[in-house]
């Protein structure tokens, strides 16, 4: 196995590791011994579920969570500098998508380590996918701030960026402000505006709907109060289809 820093993917909910995951990251995750992680109680459930044969005991774990000293992150990597694989494992999706991991992928870069993004679900990619929004073009802006009249004034700014750079604008939010973030949109978005709601991807009850601004003040919002989920804002109007622009896949050749 070669030596790297791999970052490895996990679940978005309670679905099967079998049908967001290849064979190749059960194959890899069980070669490697030191583990990055966000949480180590979560993290060594989800290492019970991708294969029960791994021994626990025998895994050493490095926290980059939240309480976690960031002065000590460039020592964590000594199991690299000795020859042995390690992995990054973050609470949900991938490491360094809007999750812990990027400062150490950092420090991984800068000291010439190899560095292995695996494959596995991210609720940001699936929900722009999900969209029917401009896959072209996309800014993901995380949280929005707490301040109502901060708020207000960045939806703002960012859905007239749908007009001018014909951009898709994605969200993230703390699922108990989730209905708060709705209304939000419900509130200072043109009518035209559309709206995607995207939650619990990938897990039983996944909910991906894009209506206009209009169309959402006419139905109820879903309950969002306790589901992980992603916001999308993308331009209205005639013609205002991904496929419709006046940009060429052909220019990236």
């Amino acid at each position: 196995m070669e030596t790297a820093l791999y970052l490895i993917p996990t679940m978005l909910g309670e679905t099967p590791a079998n049908q967001v995951f290849p064979a190749f990251n059960h194959d890899i995750i069980l070669q490697i011994r030191h583990f990055i992680v966000e949480e180590e109680r979560t993290t060594r459930r989800f290492l019970k579920i991708i294969d029960k044969s791994i021994d626990i005991d025998l895994l050493s774990f490095y926290p980059m969570g939240k309480h976690a000293n960031p002065a000590l992150f460039r020592s964590y990597l000594k199991p690299l500098e000795d020859g042995q694989p390690m992995g990054i494992i973050s609470e949900a999706g991938c490491p360094a998508i809007a999750d812990p991991g990027a400062d150490i992928v950092a420090i991984a870069q800068e000291k010439g380590f190899r560095v292995i993004p695996l494959v596995g679900p991210s609720s940001i990619l699936m929900a722009l996918m999900g969209s029917g929004f401009n896959g072209q073009s996309f800014a993901f802006n995380g949280y929005l701030p707490i301040a109502e009249n901060q708020r207000a004034s960045i939806i703002k700014k960012l859905e007239a960026r749908t007009y001018s750079e014909d951009q898709t604008q994605i969200f993230i939010e703390t699922p108990y402000r989730n209905a708060q973030i709705c209304k939000d949109f419900l509130n200072n978005c043109h009518p035209q505006t559309r709206l995607c709601i995207a939650a619990d991807i990938t897990c039983p009850n996944e909910f991906i709907h894009t209506r206009t601004i209009q169309e959402w003040k006419k139905t109820s919002l879903p309950d969002l109060h306790k589901t992980p989920a992603i916001f999308l804002i993308y331009r209205g109007g005639k013609d205002t289809h991904p496929a419709h622009s006046h940009k060429s896949y052909f220019l990236f050749y």
